[in-house]
C-alpha cells in the first residue's frame, strides 16, 4: 500500500469510533462526512485518491463507486453484512473487502433472546395495549419457555450465543449447520439434525445463516407445512432467508403462531401486510445498534486495515480468505516465488491460455497451494492486458484469459529440499516446467524445461535469461561488454545442466538492458524480467 495511505471513513458514525487509531498511525485519515450528515444511497466523497474506504450499512459500495477509485486496495465494512458493498466488482479490480464478523455477534444474540421472549408473552403487544388506556390480561396469555424446544438454523458465533442463552431459560435446543460437525455443536449443546427433522420438533426456530442461494427462501410453504402447527419464527439474520409471502400466508392460517422480524427483503419493507399482522414483532434492523457494538465493530475494522497495511496480519477477509496466510513473514518468500515462476512460465511458453500445472511438494507446502495458486496465476498475467493483476483477482482475470490453473500436492519433496519444500509450475501439454524453492527469503530456481541448475538462480530484480549452445563459448564475453559498455553491474551468473547440446544461463543485473541486439546473433533465444 502507498504511503502515506489515505482513507475516507462513510457513515454517520461518531469519528471516536473509527478514527482514533487511523489518526495515530502513520498512514493517516481522510475526513468523511460530518457525524450527523445525511446518510446518502452511495459513496458522495471523492474515493479517487484513497487507498481505503470504511463504511457501515447505508453506504453503498457500488461498481461505479469502485471503477472510480483508481488507487482503492481495501473496503472496510463496519459490521458483518456486505450487501451494500459489490464484492463481485471488488473482487475484478483486486480490491480487498473487509468486515468484522465478530464486532455485533453478542448485539445481534441479544436481540435475537429479546425477541423469543417477546413472542412467548407478547410483551410489545401488551405494552401497545396498555399506551391505548386498556386493560386486557386475557387477551394476551403467553406460554412459558422452560421446556420448549428451539431450532437454531446456522451455529456459527450468533446461533452459538442464542442457543446458550436460550437453554438457561430451560429450553432444548437443537439445530443444523452444514459446516459445524455435530461434535462442535455438542459442547454447547446443540443437538444436529436434519433439516427434516427439525421442522416438525420446533415450537421456536431462529435463522442465523447468511443469505445465500442455498439459504434464500429457507423457511417457505413447503417447510412451514411440516412444522408444528403454532410455531413461532424469529428471523435476525438477513431478510429472504424467511419467504415473507410464505411466512404471511401461515400467520393467516395459524400454522404460523407468530414472528419476530429485524431484517426484511426490502428494508423499509413497502409492503406492510406482515408488520401490521397482530401476530408479527417487527424492529428496522436493530442487530447490530447498540453502543458496545458500534464502538467495537469501528476498532475493529480500523485494526484490521492497519494491520493489512503494516503487514502485520490479514482478518476479516470477505473475498480472498486464502490470502489471511499470505501475510505471515514466512509465507512472502513463496507468495514472490509463485509469481516468479509464472511470469517465467508465460515467457518462456510464449502464451498465457490453456492449462497450467501448480504442484507443491513437501509437508511444509501441504496448505499453501490456497495462496500459491493465485500467486502463480497473477504471474502469469502480469504485463498482459489486464489493468492491475493482484492475489485477489488473478483467478478470476485467468480464468477469463482461457487459463486454467489447478493445484496438486505431495507431501514427498527430493533432496535437498525435503525439509523447505519444493513449488513446480508447468503448462500442460508442452515442456514448459519451472521449479522452484526458498533459501533463507530469497526465491530462487531448480530447474527450467529439465534442466536443473547446480546452484540455484536467484529470481529477485532485473534477471536476464538466455538459451545457448554449450559449444558457443563468445557469449558470456559478449554479455560482458555490452554491460561494460552501459555500466550495468553483473551481480550473479548461473548456468543450468547441458540438455541437448544447450543450457540456460540466469544472470542477475543491477538494472535491466536497453538493447539485447548484440546478443541474440549468439543464443537461442532471450528475454528479460524484473522479479
Amino acid at each position: 500500500m502507498q504511503e502515506p495511505g489515505r482513507f475516507h471513513t462513510v457513515d454517520p458514525s461518531p469519528p471516536q469510533r473509527l478514527s482514533p487509531t487511523l489518526h495515530h498511525h502513520p498512514l493517516g485519515t481522510t475526513p468523511g462526512l460530518p457525524a450527523r450528515a445525511p446518510v446518502p444511497p452511495a459513496v458522495s466523497v471523492s474515493p479517487q485518491d484513497c487507498d481505503g474506504l470504511i463504511v457501515r450499512s447505508a453506504t453503498k459500495v457500488t461498481a461505479d463507486v469502485l471503477e472510480a477509485a483508481e488507487r482503492l486496495q481495501v473496503v472496510g465494512r463496519a459490521g458483518t453484512g456486505v450487501d451494500n458493498v459489490d464484492v463481485e466488482a471488488a473482487t475484478r479490480k483486486g480490491v480487498l473487502v473487509m468486515n468484522t464478523p465478530t464486532g455485533n455477534s453478542l448485539s445481534a444474540a441479544e436481540l435475537t433472546c429479546g425477541m423469543i421472549l417477546s413472542l412467548a408473552r407478547q410483551i410489545p403487544q401488551a405494552a401497545a395495549s396498555m399506551k391505548e388506556g386498556k386493560w386486557d390480561r386475557k387477551k394476551y396469555m403467553g406460554m412459558e419457555l422452560n421446556g420448549k424446544t428451539l431450532g437454531v438454523l446456522g451455529l456459527g458465533r450468533i446461533g452459538r450465543e442464542v442457543a446458550t442463552r436460550m437453554q438457561a431459560f430451560g429450553m432444548k435446543t437443537i439445530g443444523y449447520d452444514p459446516i459445524i460437525t455435530p461434535e462442535v455443536s455438542a459442547t454447547f449443546g446443540v443437538e444436529q439434525l436434519p433439516l427434516e427433522q427439525i421442522w416438525p420438533r420446533c415450537d421456536f426456530i431462529t435463522v442465523h445463516t447468511p443469505l445465500l442461494p442455498s439459504t434464500t427462501g429457507l423457511l417457505n410453504d413447503s417447510t412451514f407445512a411440516k412444522c408444528r402447527r403454532g410455531v413461532q419464527v424469529v428471523n435476525c439474520a438477513r431478510g429472504g432467508i424467511v419467504d415473507e409471502g410464505a411466512l404471511l400466508r401461515a400467520l393467516q392460517s395459524g400454522q404460523c403462531g407468530g414472528a419476530a422480524l429485524d431484517v426484511f427483503t426490502q428494508e423499509p419493507p413497502k409492503d406492510r401486510d406482515l408488520v401490521n399482522h397482530p401476530n408479527v414483532i417487527s424492529c428496522p434492523h436493530l442487530g447490530a445498534s447498540t453502543r458496545e457494538a458500534q464502538s467495537r465493530c469501528g476498532k475493529e475494522i480500523a485494526m484490521q486495515i492497519v494491520d493489512m497495511a503494516t503487514g502485520k496480519g490479514l482478518a476479516g477477509v470477505v473475498n480472498g480468505q486464502a490470502l489471511s496466510k499470505a501475510f505471515a513473514p514466512q509465507t512472502k518468500p513463496w507468495i514472490a516465488l509463485a509469481r516468479a515462476l509464472g511470469t517465467l512460465l508465460r515467457t518462456v511458453g510464449k502464451k498465457v491460455q490453456g492449462s497450467v500445472q501448480v504442484c507443491t511438494l513437501g509437508t511444509p507446502l501441504r496448505e499453501a497451494g490456497n495462496y500459491l495458486t493465485p500467486a502463480v496465476a497473477a504471474g502469469m498475467l502480469a504485463g498482459g492486458a489486464q489493468k492491475e493483476v493482484t492475489l485477489v483477482n488473478a483467478q478470476l482475470l485467468a480464468q477469463e484469459a482461457g487459463l486454467k490453473v489447478t493445484t496438486t500436492h505431495n507431501d514427498v519433496a527430493p533432496e535437498p529440499d525435503g525439509s523447505t519444500g519444493l513449488l513446480q509450475v508447468a503448462l500442460q501439454g508442452t515442456p514448459h516446467r519451472a521449479t522452484g524453492t526458498v533459501q533463507g527469503s530469497t526465491p530462487v530456481l531448480r530447474e527450467l524445461n529439465g534442466a536443473t541448475f547446480k546452484q540455484p538462480a536467484p529470481l529477485a530484480g532485473p534477471v536476464l535469461i538466455y538459451r545457448a549452445k554449450a559449444s558457443e563459448s563468445s557469449t558470456l564475453p559478449t554479455l560482458a561488454g555490452m554491460l561494460g559498455k552501459v555500466g550495468v553491474q553483473l551481480q550473479s551468473y548461473h548456468s543450468s545442466a547441458i540438455v541437448a547440446g544447450e543450457q540456460w544461463s540466469i544472470v542477475g543485473l543491477s538494472a535491466p538492458l536497453s538493447d539485447l541486439g548484440e546478443l541474440k546473433p549468439r543464443v537461442t533465444e532471450v528475454f528479460q524480467l524484473h522479479l
